[in-house]
């Protein structure tokens, strides 16, 4: 029961990256207006994307998993000093506690990198 729930736990973690990295594909403009707003530039865009879903596919198949952990716990917690810094705004403090504790579960995960039903596990 163990690796099955691990194997979900992976799952989950990703699908927030991974959903993520297709929406900004769907709108791209968007994206870029939208990281342009608060200072970054444009051309972030196509290597964030590649972040999001090429590293939650990763910690979803279980590939590399601790170097993927790593990486989208790192970005989780700068996005959330970058997008959700306005605590006075109820809903962006969520987002920023969010993105806290998903790097939080990351790094977990970094720690324990061969879980059950992962290609690091073979």
């Amino acid at each position: 029961m163990n690796g099955i729930i691990q194997l979900a736990g992976r799952i989950m973690m990703a699908l927030i990256f991974i959903l993520a990295g297709v929406g900004k594909i769907t709108d791209p403009a968007g994206t870029v207006g939208f990281m342009q707003s608060v200072g970054l530039p444009g051309e972030l865009l196509w290597p964030t994307i590649a972040l999001e879903v090429l590293g939650g596919l990763a910690l979803a198949v279980g590939f590399k998993t601790r170097y993927a952990a790593f990486a989208l716990a790192g970005f989780s917690v700068i996005a959330a000093f970058i997008f959700h810094r306005s605590f006075a705004d109820q809903m962006q403090m969520i987002m920023f506690l969010k993105n806290i504790a998903m790097a939080g579960g990351l790094l977990l995960l970094a720690t324990s990198a061969r879980t059950a039903f992962s290609l690091d596990k073979s």
